[in-house]
Order: structure tokens, then C-alpha cells, then sequence
């Protein structure tokens, strides 16, 4: 059954990959962004290319207004939304004793409200449709913690609150609601860290390498088909096995 398929945070690395991956499993896609719109429209372009139907558009989902916007203009061309991947993040690191007010807000707003934006506007039409599928991007940093990113680790571990408390809410409308939480992914950013980071990073995880927004993108996309069905409020780690434990 074809799906219409919103994705935040599409214009490049891991959103980028699960929308490609999505559009490859015969969703429509649209392809979520906050600024770059030169890159999500990147990224509808491969979708497209490789013959599924593509679109950009864009959603901040900080803003209420621009998320419901975003869905109003998804559904009159395609439908309803009825999977949503909720990769959209931001990041303001610093020593939790100097973290400005700002810092802790932004990363907050963007990361874990930014998701309940978007999934309340979603879930109605899902709830009538009586069929759904929600993944939160989490992060490995959310189970166990990284100094520097007190807000960044707060918000991820939020997600998993907000995900299982709606696994169980929309469970009775057969929607399904899970977490993926990558480990450090091979990125544009981290491309441009020395070697000896890199290597600190490899030595860290026992599967001794850096995962890849595919290898992210292949979870993401497993949970969002019917096989997945029985699958809700699910914590899936692509991190090499760095959280394990958790």
C-alpha cells in the first residue's frame, strides 16, 4: 500500500538517507526542512530519480503555525500523512555550569517539542485512518549521557517518554510509535574532525567503526512497513553496540 511519508530533517545525512530509503520502499515522500531548502529539494531530486514521487517542503517545527501549514499543503496534494519520521535536530553544546538559557531552549524547542508539534497534528487523520507509523530519532546520548550536551542528551531521553506514552495511547487505532537512536554516523560534520577524534570515536564502540546514514536509514524503514506491525514503543540502537545495556 502506498503511504505518504513526512520526513524533518531531509536535506542531508541520516533524514536525507531515510527518505531516500522510504522512497525506495514505495512511499511518497516529502521531504521536511527548516533552511536549506536548496538540499531537501536535493534530496527529493534522488528520491525522484530513482522513480518515486518526491516533493520538498517547507516546516520549522518549532513553530505551530508552520507545522500545521506544512500538513495542510502535504495532504491537499497527497493525503494524509501517515508516516512520520521525526529526524529534525539541532545541536548548542556546552558545560552545563556556562549553558546559556538560549542553549537549553533551542535544542529543547527544536528537538522534543519539535516532535510533539508534528505528531499531534498527524495523529488525528492516522487515528481515523485507524493506521499509522511514528519513529523519533533518538540518540545514543539520550540512554547514556554526554558531557557537553546536557540539553542535547535531555531532549533525546524526552523522546522516549513521549514515544512510548503514545505507543500506548495510540496503540487501540493500530498506530505503531518507536525510536531509533543512532551512535556517532559518518556525517558531512564529522568528516571534517581530525583523525585522532575519529579514532577515539572508533575505539569507543565494540563494533570498532562509525555507523552510516543508510545503515540508519534501514531501521527507520523497517519500522514504517506492515512487517512491522507488532513492533511499538521500541528503543532500535544503530550504534555498534556502544548503548547496549541501555
Amino acid at each position: 500500500m502506498s503511504r505518504t511519508a513526512l520526513v524533518t530533517g531531509a536535506s542531508r545525512g541520516i533524514g536525507r538517507a531515510i527518505a531516500v530509503a522510504l522512497g525506495a520502499s514505495g512511499h511518497r515522500v516529502v521531504c521536511g526542512f527548516a533552511n536549506d531548502a536548496a538540499a531537501a529539494a536535493e534530496t527529493a531530486a534522488a528520491i525522484a530519480g530513482a522513480g518515486c514521487e518526491a516533493s520538498s517542503i517547507r516546516v520549522d517545527v518549532a513553530d505551530t503555525a508552520s507545522v500545521d501549514a506544512a500538513f495542510t499543503e502535504v495532504e491537499e496534494a497527497f493525503g494524509p500523512v501517515t508516516v512520520l519520521v521525526n529526524n529534525a535536530g539541532v545541536t548548542a553544546d556546552g558545560l552545563v555550569a556556562r549553558m546559556s538559557d538560549e542553549q537549553w531552549e533551542k535544542v529543547l524547542t527544536t528537538n522534543l517539542t519539535g516532535a510533539f508539534h508534528t505528531i499531534r497534528r498527524a495523529t488525528p487523520k492516522m487515528m481515523r485512518a485507524r493506521s499509522g507509523r511514528i519513529v523519533n530519532v533518538s540518540s545514543v546520548s539520550g540512554l547514556m549521557g554526554a558531557p557537553g550536551q546536557a540539553n542535547y542528551a535531555s531532549a533525546k531521553a524526552g523522546l522516549v517518554g513521549l514515544t512510548r506514552a503514545l505507543a500506548r495511547e495510540l496503540a487501540p487505532r493500530n498506530i505503531t510509535c518507536n525510536i531509533v537512536a543512532p551512535g556517532p554516523i559518518v556525517t558531512a560534520m564529522t568528516e571534517t574532525m581530525p583523525p585522532e577524534w575519529r579514532s577515539a570515536m572508533e575505539m569507543t564502540v565494540p563494533l570498532g567503526r562509525l555507523g552510516t546514514p543508510e545503515e540508519v536509514a534501514a531501521a527507520v524503514d523497517f519500522l514504517c512497513t506492515e512487517a512491522a506491525g507488532y513492533v511499538t514503543g521500541a528503543i532500535i540502537p544503530v550504534d555498534g553496540g556502544l548503548g547496549m545495556g541501555h
